[in-house]
């Protein structure tokens, strides 16, 4: 059937048979569309697209929140550390893992705060924990997890409610943090090589 030598002016009904079929595409490319934008949304959040779900009551407004994430962080000034900014932030995480073994709950105090800094020095604009969080979603999702935990010890350890083991584990996903957004590796600290870089934005 050929759409275009049909008279739509004219309701016959080839003109509306190829009327519910025009209707039937577009109704299979959206879903289609959808579906894709599903996958891929699963696919660079993981398992905070599923938290997102369970949040928010329903996968088409987790979706929507999670796009308008990414949308919002492809409009900052995103940028990577220069050698000075690195080697001053590698310095100063030092310093707090140094700390942590005579005074744990400060240490992991600052070590958060230094987290916090760090992400301002790449361009995330974090107003809070919470949009903090949701920044690093997008182009960090596996850190997510660590951020969250972490950060919850954290608050734990100003009231001194927090454990010796949550102390060094917070303080084990502080540094999976700074490594990663840094670019660095300081397991090994020997003034931190840094990585291989990677650009910011994936194509998604």
């Amino acid at each position: 059937m050929n759409l275009q030598n049909i008279d739509f002016s004219n309701p016959t009904t080839e003109a509306i048979l190829a009327l519910a079929v025009l209707a039937v595409i577009l109704i299979v490319a959206a879903i289609i569309h959808q579906q894709r934008k599903a996958a891929r949304l699963r696919r660079n959040f993981g398992a905070e697209y599923d938290r997102a779900v369970l949040e928010h009551g329903s996968e088409r407004k987790a979706q929507t929140i999670l796009a308008e994430r990414e949308e919002r962080i492809h409009k900052l000034n995103i940028r990577e550390l220069g050698d000075v900014q690195r080697e001053r932030f590698v310095a100063d995480w030092a310093a707090v893992q140094s700390r942590f073994v005579d005074f744990p709950k400060g240490a992991l105090i600052e070590a958060d705060e230094l987290v916090t800094s760090l992400l301002r020095a790449r361009g995330y604009p974090v107003s809070g924990f919470e949009q903090g969080l949701e920044d690093i979603s997008v182009d960090y999702p596996r850190l997510v997890d660590h951020y969250r935990s972490a950060h919850g010890v954290a608050l734990l350890a100003a009231r001194g409610e927090a454990s010796t083991e949550e102390l060094r584990n917070a303080m084990i996903q502080y540094r999976a943090i700074f490594d990663e957004v840094a670019k660095v590796d300081t397991r090994a600290d020997s003034r931190s090589t840094p990585v291989r870089a990677v650009p910011t934005h994936v194509a998604r």
